[in-house]
């Protein structure tokens, strides 16, 4: 909980990212809010306040994620939302003449982003098929397996791309970004 708030202040990719990892972390204890807390939470080692809070943003996240029929895949409503303002940022930035830089990195990410949407979802959009990208690398990173060079240049690309993005995402939430 208290990870997903400071992310959330500080990078709203890895915020969205982490939230995507807490979604399948409830998936892995079958959305139990018992077992979470037993098997899950408890390890924390929080007492007080902290524990109480923590239990409950997970039960939260968990009846949440049964009310919006998350249980099998699919990410929560608050979750999307960000993604639709992340990817209407990311639509303004590249019509802003004020950010060539950004308009870079898009264009020099644009083949693997494209090549990434023909293998995959091709309803899913731009910014969301980054983060999918990256996302599965933290999951192949996590299970010890090998990436490919080829992967590890569309990942450097696209992660350079995710950065400005969550840069100008907190600038313009300071009220500080140009567009």
């Amino acid at each position: 909980m208290k990870i997903a708030k400071h992310l959330r202040d500080e990078n709203i990719c890895e915020h969205l990212l982490y939230m995507w990892q807490v979604e399948d972390t409830l998936r892995a204890y079958g959305l139990d809010e018992e077992r979470i807390q037993r098997e899950y939470v408890s390890r924390f080692g929080l007492t007080g306040n902290d524990a109480r809070e923590t239990s409950e943003w997970y039960a939260n996240l968990t009846r949440m994620m049964r009310e919006e029929g998350c249980q099998k895949q699919g990410h929560l409503q608050i979750n999307q939302g960000t993604m639709a303002m992340l990817s209407d940022l990311h639509a303004e930035l590249l019509r802003s003449l004020k950010h060539p830089f950004y308009s870079s990195a898009y264009y020099k990410a644009l083949p693997f982003i494209v090549e990434l949407r023909a293998k995959g979802d091709k309803e899913v959009g731009e910014v969301e098929t980054c983060l999918n990208c990256l996302y599965g690398v933290m999951l192949l990173r996590a299970q010890h397996r090998e990436i490919s060079s080829e992967t590890a240049q569309a990942v450097e690309s696209i992660s350079r791309l995710i950065g400005m993005l969550a840069d100008a995402w907190r600038q313009d939430k300071a009220g500080e970004l140009e567009l």
